[in-house]
């Protein structure tokens, strides 16, 4: 069995940059129609016009009315919605008594209530005929952080979030899983490595693939997830770290 999205419409908050467009140009090999969601204009439609037939629609996560709308964009647009990634994803690094009240909002809003409201707001058009949801957390949704406190309580939400969604839509032919990747070369860890001392050397002493992973790393097990070859899996929380989370 392969991984087939042959005749799919896949939409994909995040799907601009980073983790969401590597997924997005994979399920798009494979056969998917997607729709790229995401706030940059001129980097959304930029990255829509790089993958065939894609569509990019203007979206922010963090507001009910915007996830509705992107929602309602793709189904005037394909007629229907069989899959959905939560890949948005925000941050901000400082010790918990530094983090100010509006940036944990920030975050918390963006990572967790972005994906309730995404999925929530997917929901009624996955249900018609089943569907497949992929959240994505973190290697912090297994450990915390001195100074992500608040991207590692959004991250463990997204994990918690992700099983009460698959018990609730279970009946409706929908599973839902999470990815949870390791340290990423993304454009949200570029800050984190200026910033943090010895990051880069660290990761790779810690990692027993002995290298950062890559966007296109959470590919495969996203086209898995996605697939009909999950319809089986609901409820999991699968690390793509390189082995990052299972040495102390």
């Amino acid at each position: 069995m392969t991984a087939d999205l042959s005749d799919r419409v896949i939409a994909i908050s995040g799907g601009t940059s980073g983790i969401g467009l590597a997924i997005a140009a994979a399920a798009a090999a494979a056969g998917a129609t997607v729709a790229l969601l995401g706030r940059d204009l001129d980097r959304g439609a930029e990255a829509a016009a790089s993958l065939p037939g894609a569509l990019f629609v203007p979206c922010d996560v963090a507001r009910r009315e915007e996830c509705q709308a992107a929602v309602a964009a793709v189904e005037a647009a394909f007629g229907r919605l069989d899959g959905v990634v939560a890949s948005a994803g925000f941050n901000r690094r400082k010790l918990p008594q530094d983090l100010a009240e509006e940036d944990w909002d920030a975050v918390l809003d963006a990572n967790l209530k972005g994906t309730f409201l995404l999925c929530q707001a997917a929901f009624p058009l996955l249900s018609r005929r089943g569907g497949k949801v992929v959240t994505i957390g973190s290697m912090l949704s297994i450990f915390g952080s001195p100074v992500m406190p608040a991207y590692a309580a959004s991250k463990g939400g997204v994990v918690q979030l992700t099983r009460s969604l698959a018990t609730a839509w279970a009946a409706q032919g929908i599973q839902v899983n999470c990815l949870l990747p390791g340290w990423i070369d993304t454009p949200l860890t570029v800050a984190a490595r200026r910033e943090i001392a010895n990051l880069e050397a660290d990761v790779l002493a810690r990692t027993p693939a002995g290298r950062w992973g890559r966007p296109e790393d959470l590919a495969g097990p996203a086209l898995f997830l996605l697939s009909e070859a999950s319809d089986f899996v609901t409820g999991t929380a699968l690390p793509v770290d390189g082995g990052y989370s299972v040495r102390a």
